[in-house]
């Protein structure tokens, strides 16, 4: 019988293979013969092993890789970030992949270079980006209340005796990155048109990520800091004070790098679009993209512009180092 099988399995297509073996197993079964049963069952198993049932052929997801400027550190990036690029992939016809760069203005290099095609950036780099590679705006995130645009806070602890501004000549702060707009260039426009300046503070320093500033002014080795609202009010019960909220800025905005596909950025911008923000899954997100976005366009970036300008004529300029 053996070389009868091996005819009909090299006649007939995968799936007639398999249909015909279930056959000859039911046969000897049913002719109630142990041995031969035993041995069909270890026949089955060789064959199905060595000539694999037929699957569907899966086709691979062309991946795009996204660039986030940090935020925070490198592990709360990956918390709170992960899964937008996990929604992305689900929802578009692109895998994502998450790209960190140690400082804002890694993310301009890369896009540059064409490393990236999509980008998470803020409005101080979407600035200092334009005019080297322009970035297209295709979205902006909306904060808790519906609003597309987030705030600079000023903080200090609760036990310094700080209470504006103006009491913050002869102190010492702490900035985030250089190129950030919550975290630099927001608060040092208010420390210069408030007559204080950095010349005005006994020190500053600017620390890479916005939670590190939180944390070196609780710990008191700064006396205010600046950071972006949401985590300022994250650490607000762990003894923080707000003594400066500053004008809305608009909003944490996702770009293309200039050549992307129409399609790529189309995909993105559906699949960001269709966000339910009371949807359970979405409340493991980052507090600034869990509650949606809306459109973003190049005039979105005005006040920041005038801002930096008016900081230029401070002699205060975006470094190309960070600390």
């Amino acid at each position: 019988m053996a070389p009868f099988y091996d005819i009909i399995f090299y006649v007939l297509g995968y799936k007639e293979r398999f249909n015909a073996l279930v056959f000859l197993l039911e046969k000897t079964i049913l002719m109630k013969k142990p041995f031969k049963v035993f041995f069909s069952v270890i026949a089955a198993g060789f064959f199905l092993a060595s000539t694999g049932y037929p699957q569907e052929k899966v086709v691979e997801k062309p991946t795009v890789y996204f660039g986030l400027i940090p935020l925070y550190t490198p592990q709360l990036m990956y918390e709170k970030f992960q899964p937008l690029m996990d929604y992305l992939s689900s929802n578009t016809p692109y895998k994502f992949k998450m790209r960190l760069t140690k400082d804002y203005k890694g993310i301009v290099s890369l896009l540059q270079e064409g490393k990236i095609d999509i980008a998470f950036m803020g409005g101080a780099s979407y600035v200092a980006a334009r005019d080297k590679i322009e970035p297209i705006p295709i979205l902006k995130s909306i904060n808790r209340d519906g609003k597309p645009f987030y705030r600079s806070v000023i903080i200090t602890r609760e036990d310094k005796g700080i209470n504006n501004i103006s009491e913050l000549k002869g102190k010492s702060f702490a900035f985030a990155s250089r190129w950030s707009s919550s975290g630099a260039v927001v608060p040092l426009y208010h420390l210069y048109s408030n007559g204080i300046g950095l010349k005005g503070l006994s020190k500053y320093f600017h620390l890479r990520y916005h939670d590190s500033v939180v944390r070196e002014v609780l710990k008191g080795n700064y006396d205010a800091g600046a950071v972006i609202d949401t985590i300022a009010y994250s650490y607000k019960d762990k003894g923080l004070k707000f003594i400066f909220i500053s004008e809305p800025i608009t909003e944490l905005t996702i770009v293309a790098r200039k050549g992307a596909s129409h399609a790529l950025v189309a995909s993105v911008k559906k699949a960001l679009l269709g966000i339910n923000p009371y949807d359970p899954d979405i409340k493991e997100w980052g507090e600034e993209i869990r509650y949606g976005f809306t459109g973003a366009s190049d005039s979105d970036f005005d006040s920041i512009r005038n801002m930096i300008g008016y900081l230029k004529g401070q002699r205060v300029y975006l470094s190309d180092d960070e600390d």
